[in-house]
């Protein structure tokens, strides 16, 4: 590399300078406070883990999106991580032992191999909460509630939008139709994209029954408000059990949210298929129009604990700090600056650690050193006093 380059960063990841970076520690300190005050517990995963335990129950979305490493020590594979939330998982299964619920949370960097979409930052602060140890509404409206509250507390609180979805409906789809993996594959990548032209296509080379194809050519238009549901009821009355209980399960946690969140715009997307790989149960996303990609995303993945050894029921949400702080538009409340001259006088030294104790920014200045230095005020010496002098 050439040495004008050397400054350079890889493609898509970015640094973070002043003040953004204050910023963003002082929503990560709100945001982890908030989680505190919910009952749920901090837990630090380690960067880097052995690259089966990282991909452990998620199938190869995540392993596309992960770099991986040789271990010079033991000459095993390793892993950077590219979620936290399979950590969070193998934390709860192995190491915390609890049987009932148990609430973790996190906040720390994850590193992708490929950008989510083109614009996005190849190492996000990945902030997120997990429950482990409860299957049913309750656990999915705590969580979706946190989310909200975070995004609230975070600032970004006009014109959400709460997009909620369930795998169960697809999952069901996909008994009755008899598909193989290469067929349901192409299916669900047509219904991700919303291609209808290509999904009429499609089902037009299936030997299925043909009531099973209206349903599987409904499926993708099945989207938009409350309404959804009942057109949905109607539609596959005579689909399997499972589906039914699913759009059963969404209607009663739609009437859940809205009750505590009556301001929340709530759409339906009943061939939302986000993380199909591990998601079991009900999926959701809060969005805004004032950004593209979601804010903040999860869902219920009950099936992961299994692949740790130990069976949880488990739901949980995630968020890239640094959109939040982007979006919120947060200004976080400036530390005054005050400029101290050079010296070891003991009672300049003392006014300036009194200062510094109650949160104020001093800069004393180094014998020198010429560079001007911003600030809105400065220690004087006043009738033998150190006082402290606006500019």
């Amino acid at each position: 590399m050439a040495l004008a380059d050397r400054w350079l960063l890889p493609e898509g990841v970015k640094e973070i300078l002043p003040p953004e970076a204050s910023q963003i520690e002082a929503m990560r300190r709100r945001l982890l406070d908030l989680f505190e005050s919910w009952g749920y517990d901090l837990v630090l995963p380690p960067l880097m883990e052995h690259l089966d335990a990282l991909l452990t129950g998620v199938g190869g979305e995540l392993d596309l999106n992960t770099f991986k490493l040789t271990d010079q020590l033991s000459g095993h594979t390793l892993g950077i991580r590219a979620d936290i939330t399979p950590q969070v998982a193998r934390i709860d299964a192995h190491r915390m032992r609890n049987e009932g619920a148990s609430r973790l949370c996190y906040c720390g960097s994850v590193l992708h191999a490929r950008s989510t979409q083109p614009l996005a930052s190849r190492n996000p602060l990945q902030i997120g909460a997990e429950l482990f140890g409860h299957a049913g509404l309750d656990s999915d409206v705590e969580v979706i509630a946190l989310m909200i509250a975070t995004l609230h507390k975070a600032g970004a609180d006009q014109e959400l939008s709460l997009d909620l979805g369930h795998v169960g409906i697809f999952r069901g789809l996909m008994v009755d139709a008899g598909m193989t993996s290469a067929q349901q594959n192409e299916y669900q990548g047509m219904l991700q994209r919303k291609a209808l032209p290509e999904i009429e296509r499609f089902l037009k080379t299936l030997d299925v029954d043909a009531r099973v194809l209206e349903l599987l050519a409904e499926l993708p238009r099945l989207h938009g408000g409350i309404e959804v549901l009942a057109k949905a009821k109607v539609l596959f009355s005579d689909a399997l059990e499972d589906v039914l209980d699913a759009i059963a399960y969404l209607e009663e946690l739609a009437q859940r949210v809205a009750k505590r969140f009556p301001e929340l715009d709530l759409y339906f997307d009943l061939s939302e298929l986000r993380g199909y790989n591990y998601h079991t149960g009900v999926v959701f996303a809060a969005y805004t129009p004032a950004y593209g990609q979601a804010l903040a995303k999860g869902g219920r993945y009950d099936d992961i604990g299994r692949d740790f050894g130990r069976a949880r029921p488990a739901t949980g949400f995630s968020a890239d700090l640094k959109t939040l702080v982007d979006l919120a538009s947060m200004q976080v409340a400036q530390v005054s600056l005050v400029t101290a001259p050079a010296g070891e006088d003991a009672a300049l030294l003392e006014k300036i650690n009194e200062l510094r104790a109650q949160g104020v920014r001093v800069i004393q200045a180094l014998s020198g050193d010429n560079q001007a230095v911003k600030s809105s005020a400065e220690l004087v010496l006043e009738n033998g006093e150190w006082t402290v002098k606006g500019l």
